[in-house]
Formats: C-alpha cells, sequence, structure tokens
C-alpha cells in the first residue's frame, strides 16, 4: 500500500544563518500509511510539534519534501492550500481558537471555506458535532458559555467537518479528566473507522498510546530514532528512559514480575494485556501442576 504522506530527507532549521540558528528538524524519513493510528512520542523541545505542523504544509521545510499521495505538497500554491482541508490538524488546547457567535458556525468555518454548498455545510456540521460528542442543543450556544471538556469538542468537530483524510492532532488530551479524555479518543476512534481515516496523534500518554497505535515514532533532538510498533518500541525501555520518556506503567509493572522469577510475558502495555498474560501463566502454572 502506497504512504498517504511521505516525509523525504526532511529538514527545519528555524533562523538560519543567525546566531539563533536551530536545527528543530534533521533528515527526517517518514511513511504514513492510509488508514493507521500513528502515535508521536517525544520530550518537551524534541521537534514534535515542527514535525506535525510540516504534515499539512503549516511550516517549509528549509530542505526536503512532504509528499500526500505521491505528490509535493509545496509544488504549487494551489496544491498546499488544498492540503489543509486533507489533513486537518488541531493544536494542542485548541479550545482558545474558538471566535465565532455560535458553536455550529464555529463548526462550520472549516466547511465554508471550501466554498461547500449550505447544504452541505449543515450535514457536515451536524455529522461533526456528533463524532465529537456534542448534542444538537448545544449548536445554537455560544462556545464560550462550554466547559473546558466541551470547548475542546468543538474545536475537535471543526476540523472533522472538512472531513480530512488525515486527522493530526497535537495532545489532544491535555487538560482533561480521565473520563473526558476516555471519550474524546473514543470519538477519534469513531471519526477513523467511519471514514477510513488516518490518525496521527501526539501524545505524553504512554498509556493511551501503547494502546490506541498501530505504530509509534519516537522524536529526539529532530530525529526518529525508533519507529516501529508499541511493542517493537517499548522494548527500548531503558534507552527511551535516557531520552526522557518512560515506559506505560503496566509494562513497567510486569518487567518486575519477570525479575521476580515468575514466568509471564513482559511486552504488557495495556490492562486487557494485563488480565490476559495473568490468565495465561495461571494457566500454564496449573498445567504444570
Amino acid at each position: 500500500m502506497e504512504p498517504i504522506i511521505s516525509l523525504k530527507q526532511l529538514t527545519h532549521i528555524y533562523s538560519p544563518n543567525t546566531p539563533f540558528e536551530q536545527r528543530a528538524l534533521d533528515r527526517i524519513d517518514l511513511d504514513i500509511h492510509p488508514g493507521e493510528y500513528l502515535g508521536i512520542i517525544g520530550r518537551t523541545g524534541s521537534g514534535k510539534s515542527t514535525l506535525i505542523q510540516h504534515l499539512n504544509g503549516l511550516a517549509k521545510p528549509t530542505s526536503g519534501q512532504v509528499l500526500f499521495e505521491g505528490q509535493d505538497i509545496w509544488a504549487d500554491k494551489a496544491l498546499t492550500h488544498s492540503i489543509r482541508f486533507q489533513v486537518g490538524l488541531v493544536f494542542q488546547y485548541p479550545e482558545y481558537q474558538l471566535f465565532e457567535e455560535t458553536v455550529y458556525r464555529d463548526i462550520a468555518f472549516g466547511p465554508k471555506n471550501m466554498k461547500l454548498d449550505e447544504a452541505e455545510i449543515d450535514r457536515r456540521v451536524r455529522r461533526a458535532a456528533e463524532f465529537a460528542g456534542l448534542k444538537e442543543d448545544v449548536l445554537e450556544r455560544s462556545p464560550f458559555e462550554l466547559s473546558g471538556g466541551q470547548k475542546r469538542r468543538v474545536a475537535i468537530a471543526g476540523v472533522i467537518a472538512m472531513e480530512p483524510k488525515v486527522l493530526v492532532l497535537d495532545e489532544p488530551t491535555a487538560g482533561l479528566d480521565p473520563a473526558g479524555a476516555a471519550s474524546i479518543l473514543a470519538n477519534i476512534e469513531a471519526y477513523r473507522q467511519a471514514n477510513h481515516a488516518t490518525i496521527v496523534i501526539v501524545s505524553h500518554s504512554m498509556e493511551d498510546v501503547a494502546r490506541l497505535a498501530d505504530r509509534l515514532v519516537v522524536v529526539s533532538h529532530g530525529t526518529l530514532p525508533y519507529i516501529g510498533t508499541p511493542r517493537e518500541v517499548f522494548s527500548h525501555g531503558a534507552a527511551l528512559e535516557e531520552l526522557g520518556l518512560g515506559v506505560p506503567a503496566m509494562n513497567r509493572v510486569f518487567s518486575r514480575v519477570r525479575a521476580m522469577g515468575v514466568d509471564i510475558d513482559p511486552a504488557v502495555y495495556t490492562v486487557e494485556q494485563a488480565k490476559a498474560a495473568f490468565l495465561a501463566a495461571w494457566r500454564k502454572r496449573k498445567e504444570g501442576k
């Protein structure tokens, strides 16, 4: 399957040829595949946000290429503009970017810029609101009357309403309580399943990305030292800790249990996997008696 987005030797330098020059990304190669759930992890300042801003042309490479469905997104202005509707980006704390008088108008802002007719705009607004977990009676309210969690949902719905093929989210659950975070992640997964969309999510929650992502990308000092499945990436636990990252708490528990002499798979990252691993170990021990 051909990648939907490819980064080819992507380099980005802030303030080049000045005393403040900073190489934020250094010759990165990365393929993102249609329909996959890609998690991006890395400590603060590693280059994660700079990386995702290149995916829809908000940042321009100093050198290298960003390809969308095989085309260089900077080949011409019309293509660059169109990419921003096909690759939707939700910034961290997007609720601070709400500005319209009503929730409906805020969600409709993107589709209106796409020059869609009113019937299509209305369909998209209501569909996006449903995916984001917003009830219809909220649509005519001011977004500034809503709770922080509801504002977050409105901002996400505004990007979903453009029906992007790729949805990129920077810490979408930051600052939310566990129930609110779980609900928003479920909404995002529902959008992926219904639209066969690609999800790219930046997160500091190792537990979330271990549970949800098909692949993980580790960003460190503008490079990608590890790319692979959660099992592959978290197998480098000691190296990740040296990079200022950790592994899911469940993985630490199972590594400790194995170190105590229990014959159990240490590559466990979620509660569901933990339950299955304990049951398997119990059955194995029972059969051995």
